[in-house]
């Protein structure tokens, strides 16, 4: 079932300089379960693209839809995370984690119990009462898509989550947040500039062209590996990513 369908995307910006086509006639869709990476030269609009799945920002032409239903604001289906943890300094785990339904005036006992399990099932119970100062940057990012978890969203978007981290650690919390949601059956859409990062992780690689961005190719790396670390030691790994990376560099000039 597909859980997300761009339909003849377009999106223009006016500027006193006139008009600018940022997005052209863009169409592809994201199944349930699927993780699907975007990648594409710079400035294409890749992060644009998760604004507009979000509703912070409308498409000036075409058809958005999440679960079948058309994107028009900010849905509680959608959930987001972002290149920093942004967690709150004063806030304790636990509470950085309930953010969300206590901002909704919705938090109860089962959103709670349901918090303190994440916690637990991924390797921070004891860190519960424990303030984001006290975690590395690896267990931060954990909590950060715990916290987003937390709205038992049907989509994720990820944006660059893994780049302000070191790359030993970044390879680390690529595993673990695969992994939580692999285990949580979640749908998973990505954007990032790590070609390897989207060979690592992805079901499938959406290329876009330069801006006005389009679908330039699509591929389905198949590497029979249960993490991105493991698939990185493949020797077929190297084959995906040139043919990826061929296809962004060449539009890059």
């Amino acid at each position: 079932m597909e859980i997300l369908k761009f339909e003849n995307v377009c999106l223009t910006y006016q500027t006193p300089q006139g008009q600018t086509d940022a997005i052209k006639n863009l169409s592809f869709s994201v199944e349930e379960g699927e993780f699907v990476a975007i990648v594409g030269p710079s400035g294409c609009g890749k992060t644009t693209i998760l604004s507009m799945i979000s509703g912070l920002l409308a498409p000036t032409s075409g058809i958005i839809e999440v679960d079948r239903r058309a994107v028009t604001k900010p849905m509680s289906s959608v959930g987001y995370m972002l290149q920093k943890d942004n967690l709150f300094e004063w806030r304790t785990i636990l509470k950085n984690v309930l953010l969300g339904p206590e901002i909704q005036k919705k938090i109860s006992k089962d959103d709670i119990d349901y918090a303190k399990n994440l916690l637990s099932k991924y390797g921070l119970k004891d860190f519960e009462n424990s303030y984001p100062r006290q975690l590395s940057g690896g267990m931060r990012q954990r909590v950060a898509l715990i916290r987003t978890l937390a709205f038992h969203p049907k989509l994720l978007l990820l944006d660059e989550p893994f780049s302000a981290l070191d790359f030993q650690t970044r390879l680390a919390v690529c595993d673990d947040v695969y992994a939580i949601i692999k285990e949580e059956n979640k749908t998973a859409l990505l954007v990032t500039h790590d070609i390897s990062e989207a060979v690592a992780v992805a079901d499938r690689i959406i290329v876009l062209s330069q801006r006005p961005a389009m679908v330039k190719s699509i591929f389905t790396p198949e590497l029979d590996a249960p993490s991105p670390f493991k698939r990185r030691s493949l020797p077929e790994f190297s084959k995906w990513f040139d043919a990826v990376w061929k296809e962004v560099s060449y539009d890059e000039g």
